[in-house]
């Protein structure tokens, strides 16, 4: 078994396209019209969806907004050096919402950007994980 996507639906499926590669460096993978079903599916990623897992993006045609609840948490990427990527991310645009620095309880250095949808993803440093 291997995880192969995140699905998060979304207001405005350009805007989100945009930010997850633009603002983050993803690629636009794929993406289909359902007419049928009136929604359009777009795929995001940093690789091939046979070697990677990848986030799902769901647009249900006419649904401008969703109520994000308690239970969503966040994504999480990778990134070389947290502080640099917070600066590359603000200079394209992007919402830092919480500063780089290290976690609150721990060592791990990380920072959270929001997307368009106000959904949170978590930027981690390579070294070791509290």
């Amino acid at each position: 078994m291997r995880l192969l996507h995140t699905m998060l639906r979304v207001g405005d499926l350009d805007k989100s396209i945009a930010f997850y590669t633009e603002v983050l460096g993803m690629t636009l993978l794929r993406r289909k019209d359902y007419p049928d079903g009136q929604f359009t599916l777009a795929f995001v990623g940093y690789g091939s969806e046979d070697e990677n897992s990848v986030i799902e993006l769901t647009y249900n045609w006419g649904v401008d907004t969703y109520e994000l609840g308690t239970g969503y948490g966040h994504i999480a990427l990778e990134v070389d050096d947290v502080y640099k990527a917070c600066e590359d991310i603000r200079s394209r645009g992007g919402k830092i919402t919480r500063e780089p620095g290290p976690m609150k309880h721990g060592t791990s250095i990380l920072a959270f950007v929001e997307d368009p949808d106000g959904y949170k993803v978590e930027l981690l440093s390579p070294q070791r994980r509290d």
